[in-house]
């Protein structure tokens, strides 16, 4: 590597936070996709089914739930075709928009989703939230708003 007077490398403390973010952001998120695999899904699948279980009439525009997933509309639409093949969700025309889509979840993806949540929360119990006390939990929201906010208004507010 070569050194550039004029770049603010980062210090030992902050490297060493660095990729100790890196470390568990990638191990957490391939424990919770593990987790999943026994129920035929991924994080990407678990992801879109809160989306739509959460949403009004269990559907939403198919760019909304792309930027809400932040997966580009090409990425998404693959997805929601393997989802569909899986009886889960199903596309629908938009009624005010003849190029708009809906992705809507169905009884089988609502039955999905009730089946496999407590399995998640209990994975994500296991592996994050257990492992922190009450205040470092607090401590922790407190650290990462401030990085969730900012990227938030370089993507445009999403």
């Amino acid at each position: 590597m070569t050194t550039d007077s004029d770049t603010p490398w980062l210090t030992d403390q902050e490297q060493c936070a660095w990729r100790t973010h890196l470390d568990v952001s990638r191990l957490l998120m391939h424990q919770l996709e593990r987790d999943l695999q026994p129920f035929g899904l991924t994080n990407n699948d678990y992801e879109i089914l809160v989306n739509l279980s959460e949403a009004e009439d269990r559907r939403l525009r198919m760019s909304d739930l792309a930027a809400s997933t932040l997966q580009s509309k090409s990425r998404l639409s693959h997805q929601i075709t393997r989802m569909e093949n899986a009886g889960l969700v199903r596309r629908e025309s938009c009624e005010s928009d003849r190029r708009g889509l809906y992705a809507v979840l169905t009884d089988e993806g609502w039955d999905t989703m009730r089946r496999v949540a407590p399995h998640h929360v209990a994975s994500v119990r296991k592996h994050f939230i257990d492992l922190f006390t009450a205040e470092d939990l607090q401590a922790l929201r407190t650290s990462l708003t401030p990085v969730a906010e900012h990227l938030r208004k370089e993507r445009g507010g999403l």
